[in-house]
């Protein structure tokens, strides 16, 4: 699927879903705000594909509230989930963190060096960090605070009071096999399933033991891990006793006071669609396989007297040169890490613009110039109302919300151009301020504050993403020999160029040069179009920038000649060229 492409659809897939969502509550709850959900479990890297599990809400309850409803967006934390495995790559751990699986996220250490008091906290940071830049309005709910609390006690004894009818549900998929794979389908491996089920707990077990069906998991009275199990329960007196297989220690508590553990996923999940009256929740891939937590759920959530949330099934989201995301591997990118080379507004759009169902990849190489050049390009249709409404719909979920705009960059020059006075300035502030204001000198630029945040994010974008030996590093002295093996078109060529430096030293007028001299070499205008000339001028303009490039960086390629020139500066230029 192409990263860029525009829609030819009247109505955006956000309007069409909050139709859906209004009518939906004003059937269940007339008069109730309209309840949105969407959850995260920080067990590692909160990674740009569960972002879409937030996004997606995001954007339907914003529209929304553009309405004039009142809505609420649930973000539940699983960080009362299980400790599952120790990720790797991620720093300040080793495989020391292995003595902690089995232990809730939030009784599990931080990374050595982290500011923040346990494992959860440290990874659910930088995403707090991130959405509030994004301008996501959220209601956060701890899982961990929600059962220690005792919140959910009411809902505990009542599944635990029918967990025959809870197992008798289960018990339907337990022995069917997934179908069979449609062809073309790809494989569906662990990490996928840990993204698609989203607080990676599909994978637990669903409370069945030789003792009979138990729909809670109490985390141990010694090791406070969840390697436990029921061994008997009394409904009347609500006495459980549970042995743990890590460490041996056996305890009967009174579960209605009792608030160390928690019920198994595939029970709370739809719990808390009852209890929270979530209208609108998304669920990852795989959910049509039978068993699935939310087609399971879908049943379960009756017996708590709810119904399952309307919502769409969403695809993933992909790195543009990087292997598929897994938030249980190091090294993932996170909204955090995308936010550091674009702007808020360029990943709102990302989302906003793909429905759900539709994968889409986000840029971190030489993909994000083009990306941003389209973004740029949708920007002036909108301008001179030529955009087509659901591209114009899509725009304007990026740029703002239901509050208002979100902070955005003054005057917002080519992210491209940016990047390579960046690339050659190496952060030089008085420089940078030159070049850029070079590019239109009737319309000089003032301070490097017209152009950020986004100077600084494609600032960011050449010094962490681009590798050192594709760099821009521009010649201290000419090279002697490159121009002493000229023959006389190689010359006359930079000799054009020069005569035309002065008069035509603006990027305009430096594209126009550029593109120009092998034209007039071969007896056109300069302003002769492509219709007009024969394919061999493509070629000759080919070798032209080539040699420039070679006697100004000493590669075949490099940033667009135009901003080269401006940035290397008229005199150095002129040295390089051999005038």
């Amino acid at each position: 699927m192409p990263i860029v492409a525009q829609s030819t659809e009247t109505t955006d897939w956000v309007s069409r879903y909050a139709d859906e969502v209004i009518a939906e509550s004003e059937r269940r709850a007339p008069g109730k705000p309209v309840v949105v959900a969407s959850g995260l479990s920080p067990s590692g890297p909160i990674h740009l594909g569960n972002l879409r599990e937030v996004m997606t809400p995001h954007l339907v309850a914003d529209e929304i509230r553009r309405r004039g409803y009142t809505v609420r967006h649930l973000l539940s934390w699983d960080d009362y989930d299980r400790y599952r495995k120790v990720p790797a790559g991620v720093p300040g751990i080793d495989e020391s963190w292995a003595e902690h699986i089995g232990k809730p996220l939030t009784s599990v250490p931080a990374p050595v060096g982290s500011e923040y008091p346990n494992w959860a906290e440290h990874f659910k940071a930088a995403m707090v960090e991130a959405l509030a830049e994004l301008g996501v309005e959220y209601d956060g709910i701890s899982q961990t605070e929600q059962y220690t609390s005792g919140a959910y006690r009411d809902q505990v004894l009542f599944a635990m009071k029918h967990r025959g009818d809870i197992d008798a549900i289960l018990d339907q998929y337990r022995t069917k096999k997934a179908p069979a794979k449609k062809q073309g389908q790809k494989p569906v491996d662990e990490a996928e399933l840990e993204a698609a089920e989203g607080s990676g707990a599909a994978a637990e077990d669903d409370g069945s033991g030789t003792s009979g069906y138990f729909p809670y998991k109490p985390y141990c009275g010694r090791c406070e891990k969840d390697l436990t199990t029921v061994t008997a329960y009394d409904d009347e007196t609500t006495e459980l006793t549970y042995t743990c297989s890590a460490c041996g220690f056996s305890e009967t508590v009174r579960l209605s006071e009792f608030d160390r553990g928690k019920l198994v996923w595939k029970v709370d999940w739809p719990m808390r669609w009852a209890h929270e009256g979530v209208i609108f929740e998304p669920s990852g891939v795989d959910h049509s396989s039978p068993g699935s937590s939310f087609q399971v759920g879908g049943q379960i959530v009756g017996i708590f007297g709810g119904k399952q949330p309307i919502g769409p099934m969403y695809a993933f989201v992909g790195i543009s040169g990087m292997a598929k995301m897994s938030s249980s591997k190091g090294g993932v990118p996170t909204a955090a890490d995308a936010l550091q080379i674009m702007e808020p507004q360029l990943l709102r759009w990302l989302y906003a613009r793909r429905r759900p169902n539709q994968s889409f990849k986000i840029a971190f190489d030489q993909e994000i110039q083009r990306l941003y050049d389209e973004w740029d390009k949708l920007a002036g249709k909108v301008a001179d109302g030529s955009v087509l409404p659901a591209d114009a719909a899509a725009y304007a979920r990026a740029v703002g919300t239901a509050a208002g705009e979100l902070p955005r960059t003054p005057r917002p020059m080519p992210y491209r151009t940016l990047a390579s006075v960046a690339d050659i300035t190496a952060g030089a502030e008085d420089q940078t301020l030159r070049i850029l204001s070079e590019l239109d000198p009737q319309n000089p630029l003032g301070s490097l504050d017209e152009v950020r945040p986004r100077l600084g994010k494609a600032e960011t974008w050449i010094n962490t993403q681009v590798p050192a030996e594709e760099r821009t590093v521009v010649r201290d002295e000419p090279d002697a020999d490159l121009l002493g093996s000229l023959d006389e078109q190689g010359r006359a060529s930079l000799r054009l160029l020069l005569e035309g430096l002065e008069e035509n030293w603006s990027l305009d007028g430096l594209t126009h040069l550029v593109y120009g001299v092998p034209k007039v070499q071969a007896g056109y205008s300069a302003d002769a179009t492509a219709k007009e000339l024969p394919p061999e001028i493509k070629v000759a303009q080919r070798t032209f920038f080539a040699l420039l490039y070679h006697l100004l960086v000493g590669r075949d390629t490099g940033p667009r000649l135009p901003t080269l020139l401006l940035a290397v500066g008229q005199e150095r230029v002129r040295k390089l060229l051999g005038a």
